[in-house]
């Protein structure tokens, strides 16, 4: 027999199905308890890949946290499912459209999203099963934000495709003597660099704010509170609660695009393809960074 996972032993199906409730996903999707069981336990292995939860309260805890309706539909997409994938086109197939056009222009927006159709139902077999883009989806962030970040990962590998064919075009013609067009391509960093770099800039954007702009930000992206309740805790309106919240997301993100261009020399394109990997999957524990400063 194969070994189970510490996933599996912990990704109950009574979990799978406390997540599919939540979803409230429609009979005809036909996603069963034992389907989701698979998907939740890649995500539980990803996300807990350096550190292996011990405990059934930090898992369920975790999936808690997932964006359920999305990852049920991609769930199900991933099975091939032709309701689920009707639905999905119906209600993603504009946004697609829309990022696309803003990733990529007017002019390639269509054949930049509908690349991606082919991949996401899984037209690509390996060892005789169907492989869907789907699958890669774990839940942490939402299935739009996930999807922008795709499509922006398209357009600059189509980008470093087209920049090495006209290299290859320029060395034959006789060109060799500049180097700016390979160089520009080998210097421009992977998705890990641009992730330190926005950890890097963010966490020292973060350990400048006063102490009680700090706590807004814990008690709203950390303990989840509401509006209300946070501004019980802290002595304020609501409205003054969302209007400093605003404020200060607006002071961090400032300094981190300040940083993120003075510092390490990052363009336009570069800051939104940045942000954009940071929206896919990004280990960046907020808890940490203002809990360690309160």
């Amino acid at each position: 027999m194969p070994t189970t996972s510490p996933a599996k032993q912990i990704v109950s199906l009574e979990m799978a199905h406390g997540l599919l409730q939540k979803a409230a996903t429609p009979a005809d999707w036909q996603l069963t308890p034992e389907r989701i069981q698979q998907t939740l336990e890649r995500s539980v292995a990803h996300r807990f890949a350096n550190a292996p939860p011990n405990d059934a309260r930090t898992i369920q805890g975790y999936l808690d946290s997932l964006h359920a309706a999305d990852l049920a539909l991609a769930c199900a997409c991933s099975y091939g499912n032709a309701v689920a994938w009707d639905f999905f086109v119906a209600q993603y197939r504009p946004e697609l459209y829309r990022a696309a056009s803003a990733i990529a222009g007017e002019a390639a927006s269509r054949e930049l999203a509908d690349s991606l159709y082919a991949e996401l139902y899984g037209l690509r077999e390996v060892a005789g099963q169907r492989k869907s883009l789907f699958d890669y989806f774990l839940g942490r962030s939402k299935l739009t934000t996930w999807l922008h970040a795709i499509l922006a990962q398209r357009h600059v590998d189509a980008f470093r495709r087209a920049r090495r064919t006209e290299s290859l075009d320029d060395a034959d013609s006789g060109d060799r003597g500049n180097p700016a067009a390979p160089t520009q391509i080998s210097s421009d960093p992977e998705r890990e660099r641009y992730l330190a770099m926005l950890q890097g800039v963010l966490l020292a954007a973060l350990g400048t704010l006063a102490a009680r702009d700090r706590l807004r930000l814990a008690y709203y992206y950390v303990e989840g509170l509401t509006l209300a309740q946070i501004g019980k805790l802290v002595g304020e309106h609501e409205a003054t609660v969302s209007r400093k919240l605003e404020r200060t997301r607006r002071e961090v993100r400032k300094q981190v695009e300040a940083a993120l261009r003075r510092e390490k020399k990052l363009s336009d394109a570069q800051l939104r393809l940045c942000y954009e990997y940071a929206r896919e999957e990004w280990p960046f524990d907020l808890t940490q960074a203002l809990s360690a400063r309160e």
